[in-house]
């Protein structure tokens, strides 16, 4: 008896190496240009927060970023004690609580962006914006579809 293994699909091996590759690099040369003291977390809920102009639940950061309850706590926490957030309870149920961006908050967010902005965009003016749009909607689909994956796991 012969053991067939399915074949390997060297082009989804490709795709996903190079955006795991990228991902690391990137992310290691944007953490260096980060004001001091900010993670690149701490930069991403604060964008989010920026960006969605309204308050969030602890639950509903953890839900967005898919990381734990506890780990967004935990950066709540740190983002809260540097003055970036302000965290209050809910009025209606108190074992709730709901986090917004602070003016300071906001000023990090902006001095983060301009800290990021030109390494993000020398990589898009070096590959070209026509291949970036087209990269992008392909990149788009992908999220998509882990997305769904998750939540069709998080259903059974």
């Amino acid at each position: 008896m012969t053991d067939t293994k399915p074949p390997i699909d060297q082009l989804a091996i490709a795709l996903f190496s190079e955006m795991f590759m990228a991902d690391q690099l990137s992310r290691a040369q944007l953490a260096k240009a980060l004001p001091t003291g900010m993670e690149l977390s701490h930069f991403s809920v604060l964008q989010h927060l920026a960006r969605s102009g309204g308050e969030r639940s602890p639950a509903q950061l953890a839900r967005v970023f898919h990381v734990t309850r506890g780990a967004m706590t935990n950066t709540i926490s740190k983002l809260e004690w540097a003055g970036y957030v302000h965290v209050r309870p809910d009025w209606e149920d108190a074992r709730r609580k709901f986090v917004a961006i602070s003016p300071s908050g906001l000023k990090a967010r902006d001095a983060a962006l301009a800290a990021i902005e030109p390494i993000l965009g020398n990589a898009v003016k070096a590959i070209g914006d026509e291949k970036v749009r087209s990269a992008l909607s392909v990149m788009r689909e992908l999220r998509t579809q882990f997305e769904a994956q998750i939540s069709d796991e998080l259903k059974s």
